[in-house]
């Protein structure tokens, strides 16, 4: 399925007209190609494929799933250095804990990166899936994209960001 994000409201999207996500999510191997369409983000150099923190302060391609009926859910951040994170949350922003995952395939390219990951750990069930991306321009703004957003500032996390559903 091919998603087109929109910009926070509260930030201009500089130069880009668009970030669009092809996605293919499973439990089980699934794979995500996003792309920052417009003059082109600011991507970090090419580093070792480890889990790294703080990913999302520069571009940072990202997925989040919650299974319906349920307050926990997952984020996932993806880099374009190919750096990742993988996080198990209990609740909004409660109980963040590291969540085990093999390496994904991060592979990066002008605009964007394509990512393949497995999700068979993840639980069985329907899961609603929260699809965004933080990009850095060269002008060093950041902007905040995302398939919805919650008002107010930008918050991934929020309940009104996870509108894509994934049947069982």
């Amino acid at each position: 399925m091919l998603i087109k994000l929109v910009p926070h409201g509260g930030f201009a999207p500089c130069d880009f007209e668009a970030v669009e996500v092809t996605a293919d999510i499973r439990r089980g191997p699934s794979v995500l190609t996003y792309r920052a369409i417009g003059e082109g983000p600011l991507m970090l150099p090419p580093a070792a494929p480890e889990r790294t923190d703080g990913l999302w302060r520069y571009t940072c391609f990202e997925l989040f799933v919650k299974p319906k009926g349920g307050e926990g859910y997952f984020e996932f951040n993806f880099s374009p250095s190919t750096q990742w994170a993988a996080y198990q949350f209990d609740g909004y922003r409660a109980g963040m804990r590291d969540l085990p995952l093999a390496v994904p395939r991060i592979e990066p390219f002008e605009d964007g990166v394509h990512v393949s990951l497995d999700l068979g750990g993840l639980p069985e069930g329907e899961w609603r899936v929260a699809i965004t991306a933080v990009i850095e321009a060269v002008d060093a703004d950041i902007t905040y994209w995302s398939a919805a957003h919650a008002p107010g500032k930008p918050d991934f996390h929020a309940d009104a960001g996870f509108v894509i559903e994934v049947p069982a």
